[in-house]
């Protein structure tokens, strides 16, 4: 499957929504972010942010890498014993705040620094770990074209279609959400829909709590 890059008129466009709802979003969630904090130092002693580094927008000759952002919803070290591991359903690594924030997507909030900042875009597919990378694309046909000319995404058709990943075939049956929404790229008409579709489904799934 040959991988689909956007046309330069899209992607300025995409951009300048991007840096608009980003600031937006922002200045209206703001007043969240310290009743957030509170809740996560009340309930487990570490950090109120995570940082983690990722796998950002590739082309067949480069693979960028930069830190994304959450609030933290693990007890802290929550690796230094599993290593590096998908999340699972109820995994014990998840504080009883953390799991009310994966529910309702809250947690990803502060990835809309990495939006401004220039890592990611607010709609595309989900940035990996570099850790899973290698396995995943020696297991996954065409998985490292899904990120071609394409900028991972807070949310985007492969996250509000499933969960969070917990195993490989999450991750596998999430390629085709990923290439599809690249082939939407092709045309403006075609990409205003679909992100105005992935924005409605992304509150729905806020609001109903199917995050993991």
């Amino acid at each position: 499957m040959p991988h689909v890059i956007a046309n330069y008129p899209i992607w300025v466009a995409k951009r300048f929504i991007d840096l608009f709802g980003a600031s937006l979003a922002l200045l209206l969630l703001l007043p969240l972010f310290p009743l957030i904090a509170i809740a996560i130092k009340l309930s487990s002693k570490g950090p109120v942010f995570y940082k983690q580094q990722r796998v950002g927008k590739s082309t067949p000759r480069q693979m960028e890498f930069f830190d994304i952002i959450k609030f933290r919803t693990m007890y802290q070290d929550a690796e230094s014993r599993s290593g590096a591991v998908w999340a699972s359903k109820n995994d014990p690594r998840i504080t009883p705040v953390g799991r009310f924030l994966r529910k309702t997507r809250l947690d990803e909030l502060p990835q809309l620094i990495n939006v401004l900042q220039g890592d990611m875009s607010l709609i595309g597919p989900r940035p990996e770990r570099p850790t899973f990378y290698q396995k995943l694309e020696s297991e996954i046909p065409y998985f490292a074209d899904r990120t071609y000319g394409v900028m991972p995404g807070i949310t985007g058709l492969a996250q509000v279609n499933q969960g969070y990943d917990t195993c490989i075939d999450d991750v596998r049956s999430k390629v085709g959400f990923d290439h599809s929404y690249a082939l939407s790229l092709r045309s403006t008409k075609s990409w205003l829909i679909m992100d105005m579709n992935i924005i409605l489904m992304t509150v729905l799934v806020m609001f109903n709590g199917r995050g993991q």
